[in-house]
């Protein structure tokens, strides 16, 4: 009978002990960071059979268990994933919009300072002083292309940086939860009982784990987890982990990807495959934000470049010189200088893959000034050996033919801004990554020349047209204009245009003319006729394969009489000729972006303001993704976490128990002293 009632007294005792340390246990961690409330598992011992019936003999723990949900805690696991994701990537993108809506240190102003030097030189363009400001006001808008786009190219070296620490913690946490599985297995496999804190010390990391990029995970028979990421790239099987490495990306050498190691060697992941995670954060940022500014803030630069360019080679500088005459060797009416496209060959390129460049394509006259078709995308260039394949990435628009001299021909119905050349046939399993704009702000500069000289800005128009002296009829001649294609009229001028019964005549044999815009006409002979009518846009065709066709053009309004001429020259000491400065200052207005669609400064305004709702919306879907984030903490931690009145509770509940235990010990103990009392008499 002692033995008996002390064996059930200590199994009571030992169940309260370990009640208390338990619970002890749970209070004293009741703030550390990924633990989890453990419980006693209780059960009771087998009856002993007497001739009474069965007589119970105390209490076994079963074990101790940790009050754990796979399905809550992978819940939370998911919810710090996307809220990790979305916080990177919203600090970054604040940036981004700092930099470019900063009203002073934006582009807006210095593109309105640009401007508004061109309008003071058209009011004045003898003025050297005007001269001067617009120069120093180009040097200015072209610095500021450059600081913004330096900025940009600086977040992409910080992203670099932070890639790399992304991966090294990634890979930190793997190589614990490999290191925790085996002590587990050890545990486990020693005792027959799980390792509670060891469990929580494996949960903990595949948390941590999930704040950087987002982990799938499975468990094995053994007690230890798999660990995989993307499409089920294995990160962590049992023991053993796999490392992520940071590399060059094959068709970009200036870009940081991520890789995995594998036995073959590094395998480049695709981006996809990246997802979640402070690191699919930064990864997303860069791809959908930091490439889009990068490539459309260059666009802007390269468009201005283009086609002011374009304008100032209409022009004629103070000093007389224009395409129309003959310049001085080195002599260029370019205000801006900006470098070519960049074309990347793929790193795993065959041996014979021949160099390809690109150029940017001359501005289209529209209006009468230009527009430009660039595109803010990369694109892909790709031959299988019978085709070439120029794909857009922005939007996976794709162009395909024999090779690139059919692929320009091609484009040319839908221009995209650029054209290629390739030094030899490109063969199968070639690949190209062209970046038309992505980095070209740093490189728009102004002309040396310019800076060195203002009286070189091409401010005039480089012809002139009167009416003739001797006239007797009541028509007057335009101004006069040119465009592209014109320097090759060179020739013909000074030209006289004599009005005889309903026609103008004296035009050079040889010659084309357009009337509004219409089919050339090609002059046989001084005695060949146009049509006239009043108003008409009359076009001396340069050499330009323009749509419509562009020259030397000119209109005559009124009656004319029989015999009257007009004249068109050089436009020889024009001091003060403004006319290509004014045609220069409509660019600011005119659509001269996105074919035809916007101008500089909407343009620019549309990625201000695109970014900026971007930057908007993640902060709205960081708060909800939040707020789901604490729903799932709250919902495990209302069965995971330790509750410390709970605690307190059955801290005086195994109290009382290890009591009745010891005291029921102390009878146990006592009766048995009684029994050797009476045997020893």
């Amino acid at each position: 009978m002692g033995s008996g009632i002390l064996g059930t007294g200590v199994s009571g005792l030992l169940a309260a002990q370990y009640g208390l340390q338990t619970t002890e246990h749970n209070i004293a961690n009741a703030n550390t960071p990924g633990y989890t409330r453990q419980r006693v598992i209780q059960g009771a011992n087998a009856g002993e059979m007497t001739g009474g019936g069965f007589v119970g003999k105390g209490v076994t723990v079963a074990t101790i268990e940790r009050v754990y949900s796979r399905f809550l805690t992978e819940q939370v696991d998911q919810a710090q994933a996307g809220v990790s994701q979305l916080d990177s990537y919203a600090a970054r993108i604040r940036q981004i919009d700092n930099l470019l809506a900063d009203a002073s240190a934006g582009l807006s102003p210095a593109l309105q300072g640009f401007f508004d030097g061109v309008a003071q030189v058209a009011a004045n363009p003898s003025h050297l002083p005007s001269r001067q400001t617009l120069v120093s006001s180009a040097q200015g808008l072209s610095a500021r292309y450059q600081s913004i786009g330096t900025q940009l190219a600086q977040m992409y070296d910080g992203l670099n940086g932070e890639i790399r620490d992304s991966v090294t913690a990634i890979n930190s946490h793997a190589e614990q939860i490999a290191q925790l599985n085996k002590w587990i297995g050890v545990a486990q496999a020693t005792s027959g009982h799980p390792p509670n804190d060891l469990l929580d010390a494996r949960d903990y990391q595949v948390a941590e784990l999930n704040k950087l990029i987002r982990v799938k995970t499975s468990t094995s028979g053994d007690g230890s987890i798999n660990v995989f990421v993307g499409s089920g790239q294995q990160l962590v099987v049992g023991s053993k982990s796999a490392d992520l490495l940071v590399t060059t990306s094959a068709s970009d050498l200036s870009r940081l990807v991520v890789g995995l190691k594998t036995s073959s060697g590094v395998q480049e992941m695709p981006q996809s495959l990246i997802e979640g995670g402070a690191l699919g954060g930064l990864l997303a940022f860069r791809s959908e934000s930091l490439d889009r500014a990068s490539s459309d803030l260059g666009r802007n630069a390269v468009s201005l470049a283009l086609t002011v360019n374009a304008q100032g080679a209409l022009g004629q500088d103070l000093l007389g010189q224009s395409l129309l005459s003959t310049p001085p060797s080195g002599f260029s009416p370019t205000l801006f200088t900006v470098g070519a496209p960049e074309v990347r060959a793929d790193s795993r390129n065959p041996s014979t893959s021949p160099t390809v460049t690109a150029a940017f394509t001359t501005p289209i006259p529209f209006n009468g000034n230009f527009y430009t078709d660039l595109v803010a995308s990369d694109y892909q260039l790709t031959a299988d050996g019978t085709n070439v394949t120029l794909t857009r990435l922005t939007d996976n628009r794709q162009w395909t033919a024999a090779d690139l001299a059919a692929l320009d021909v091609q484009l040319q119905s839908e221009p995209q801004g650029f054209t290629l050349t390739a030094s030899g046939q490109l063969p199968a399993g070639a690949s190209y990554l062209v970046q038309p704009t992505r980095d070209a702000a740093r490189r728009i500069a102004v002309n040396p020349g310019m800076l060195a000289d203002p009286r070189l800005v091409p401010t005039a128009a480089p012809i002139r047209t009167a009416a003739g002296t001797a006239n007797t009829g009541a028509a007057a001649i335009s101004p006069g204009s040119v465009g592209p294609g014109y320097e090759v009229l060179g020739a013909v001028l000074p030209l006289t245009v004599v009005y005889d019964n309903g026609q103008l005549r004296n035009f050079p044999a040889g010659t084309r003319v357009s009337i509004d815009g219409g089919p050339p006409q090609l002059i046989a002979g001084v005695a060949s006729g146009v049509p006239y009518s009043s108003g008409a846009s009359i076009t001396l065709v340069g050499a330009s394969n323009a749509t419509p066709p562009t020259g030397i053009s000119f209109s005559i309004s009124g009656v004319p009489n029989n015999g009257d001429s007009f004249v068109l020259a050089r436009n020889t000491g024009a001091t003060a000729d403004g006319r290509n400065a004014l045609v220069l200052g409509q660019l600011q207005t005119f659509d001269t972006m996105s074919g035809k669609t916007a101008s500089f400064q909407e343009s620019y305004a549309q990625l201000v303001s695109e970014n900026g709702s971007k930057t908007r919306q993640l902060q709205v879907s960081v708060q909800a993704q939040k707020a789901l984030l604490k729903q799932a903490q709250d919902s495990r931690d209302s069965l995971s976490g330790v509750n410390l009145d709970e605690e307190a509770a059955n801290l005086i509940r195994y109290q009382q128990a290890y009591q009745a235990a010891a005291k029921a010990l102390e009878i146990a103990s006592s009766l048995f002293n009684t029994i050797l009392q009476m045997a020893a008499r």
